[in-house]
């Protein structure tokens, strides 16, 4: 019977990466030795939900659907499988996916990717207000040389598979936009490369670099002597240990499988011992072995990262060129890597204005053309698809004239009218320069006279309310305080239309001797404070096992990411909050002409207020 909100507390705490160590291991005393639970209390339920909890760890949650797994055969799949309707409805076989391949069942992935919404629908947009794009396909969009330049300095935010800060980090210090680089940056960017990325950087710069072993010169040199791909990992053990060809591949299956240990050990003797028989010495064996288990967890191949680029260079074409219908279609797709919030700055950088939302002129989705941006229906807090469809075909009859009007038409409930009041949507229904206040004192009114009506005699039309204003006169309401008016705008839409929130916190910060992020840059090797907004990051684990996060913060001027090594991020990581403002203390490195603040302590703004 807890909230969502309480549950949501604890468990977006709970780190991905630890397990119980043992059976017996108490999973509450556990968690409240994680530094992200600091000074957090868990009263009653939470040692009963955790004692259910503890009980069935390690057990099989459900027979689950994978969300693009299809298993072809070539007569009816019950001869060779049994089969299963799942709960969704749709028949499962019963094998889980490893076992289904070692039976030797062919099982191919067909994965959605929401990014070909994204283009379809800024395709869409644009070819409605200017009629351009009959045949988008017939562009040429890594050609494009503005758009070049815009993957090469990492604008890319919204852009497919380029828009994470790892990968806007590894744009900007390569400083090449070209198709063939980004197919490589698709696939290097892996979680256990860095140590090859920063080689791979060095190598691109200047130029120099010998192969681990004159057997590699010709299989690596279009990766400056560095394993990028899945296939580099076969010919790789082909050229050098001397494997066939199926050896080659099943070694390239087994890297990216995760309980993969045993297996790889036998592997590693075989690529070993047939390395040493062609007289490759032990330390270039194991610094080449490094470079291929480097490939754990995931890599690509070299189509499917060629495939990726191609799809990364259509969405930065077309936010370079119509950055108002990209970003549109980008939010009202429901996101990619970042927040609306997030979109919404990065379209402010993009000298696009934000319009609020209007129930005279939003659609459900939002909508951009020429430098403008409209909100859509659906950001608004509460507002439900029914009450949204109804304000579009009511205001296709005829635009609404007035809020009384609005209110008798689309009839939504109150809780939906204070969200539309509050997030600007029914500004334009406001009479003679009066104040939102005034249309939450027109409600009110409203639904009073609604309720008069109600206790008279029988069956009312929509014509007995009065549409024109309300039925009783207005007394003096307070003037209307901006900070307010912006805070519960923040609540009901998740960002603000006309500046950044972290304006909001000006009188504060002034008196820290901030650094925008426009200006970090200048303050290399130096200590600087800045204050920014918490909008993405990721946690990982040094060598050592311990936590560590990288985290992007953003103000008005720009972005800047930030790391948090071990110390500073068990010391403060509880009280990190995506969405909220924070001032952070710190030294400012710079890496390939890219800057990043290594934080030492922050504070969160509003508990300066």
């Amino acid at each position: 019977g807890l909230p969502e909100a309480e549950i949501t507390k604890v468990s977006k705490r709970l780190p991905w990466f630890w397990k119980l160590n043992e059976a017996k291991e108490d999973l509450l005393n556990r968690i409240r030795q994680q530094p992200e639970f600091a000074f957090m209390d868990f009263p009653h339920p939470w040692p009963e939900i955790m004692g259910y909890a503890q009980a069935i760890t390690g057990t099989p949650r459900y027979l689950s659907v994978h969300p693009g797994g299809i298993v072809i055969t070539p007569n009816p799949i019950d001869t060779y499988v049994p089969v299963e309707k799942a709960p969704k409805g749709v028949p499962i076989i019963q094998w889980e996916k490893d076992s289904t391949e070692a039976a030797g069942l062919v099982k191919i992935d067909l994965l959605g990717n929401r990014s070909l919404g994204v283009i379809r629908d800024s395709i869409e947009s644009i070819r409605t207000s200017s009629g351009k794009f009959d045949d988008f396909n017939l562009l040429d969009p890594e050609d494009d040389y503005e758009t070049q330049q815009n993957v090469a300095q990492g604008n890319t935010m919204g852009c497919f598979y380029i828009e994470s800060p790892a990968m806007r980090l590894l744009q900007k210090k390569s400083k090449v936009g070209d198709f063939e680089h980004v197919v490589i940056h698709s696939s290097i960017i892996r979680p256990a490369a860095n140590e090859f990325i920063q080689e791979y950087l060095k190598r691109l710069h200047t130029g120099i670099w010998k192969p681990i072993h004159p057997l590699l010169e010709n299989v690596l040199s279009e990766t400056f002597g560095i394993m990028v791909f899945q296939e580099d990992v076969s010919k790789v053990a082909v050229k050098i240990a001397g494997f066939t060809h199926a050896q080659a591949d099943g070694l390239r299956k087994i890297i990216s499988k995760k309980d993969k240990e045993l297996a790889l050990v036998d592997y590693h003797d075989r690529f070993k011992n047939g390395a040493m028989e062609k007289g490759v010495s032990q330390k270039d064996i194991q610094s080449v072995w490094d470079m291929i288990t480097s490939f754990s967890g995931y890599s690509f191949c070299k189509p499917h990262s060629a495939s990726y680029a191609r799809v990364s260079f259509q969405a930065a074409y077309l936010k370079t060129h119509y950055p108002a219908e990209f970003m549109a279609a980008v939010i009202s797709n429901q996101r990619g890597f970042y927040s609306t919030f997030a979109y919404v700055s990065e379209a402010r950088r993009l000298n696009v204005k934000i319009f609020n939302p209007d129930v005279n002129k939003s659609d459900i989705q939002w909508k951009g053309h020429n430098f403008k941006l409209r909100v859509g229906l659906l950001s608004i807090r509460d507002l439900s698809a029914k009450t949204m469809k109804t304000i579009i075909a009511q205001r296709n009859r005829t635009l609404f004239s007035s809020p009384e009007d609005f209110f008798v038409r689309a009839n939504p409930r109150e809780g939906e009218v204070r969200a539309l009041i509050h997030s600007g949507c029914l500004d334009s229904l406001l009479r003679n320069n009066s104040s939102r206040a005034t249309l939450l004192w027109t409600f009110s009114a409203w639904q009073k006279q609604k309720k008069e009506i109600g206790h008279g005699p029988s069956l009312f039309s929509d014509n007995d309310f009065d549409h024109t204003g309300p039925a009783t006169a207005m007394p003096s309401l307070p003037s209307e305080n901006r900070i307010e008016k912006l805070r519960k705008e923040f609540f009901v839409l998740g960002f603000l239309c006309t500046c950044h929130p972290i304006t909001l916190y000006r009188d504060i910060i002034a008196r820290h001797n901030t650094v925008k992020a426009k200006h970090l840059s200048r303050f290399t090797d130096k200590k600087v404070t800045f204050a920014g907004w918490l909008i993405t990051g990721k946690v990982v684990k040094t060598r050592q096992g311990y936590p560590m996060k990288f985290l992007t913060f953003e103000d008005e001027t720009g972005i800047i990411e930030t790391v948090f090594f071990p110390k500073p991020y068990a010391r403060f990581c509880h009280m990190l909050d995506y969405g909220k403002p924070y001032l952070l203390y710190g030294k400012l490195e710079s890496n390939w002409g890219t800057t990043t603040l290594v934080v030492e302590k922050t504070r969160p703004i509003h508990i300066l207020t």
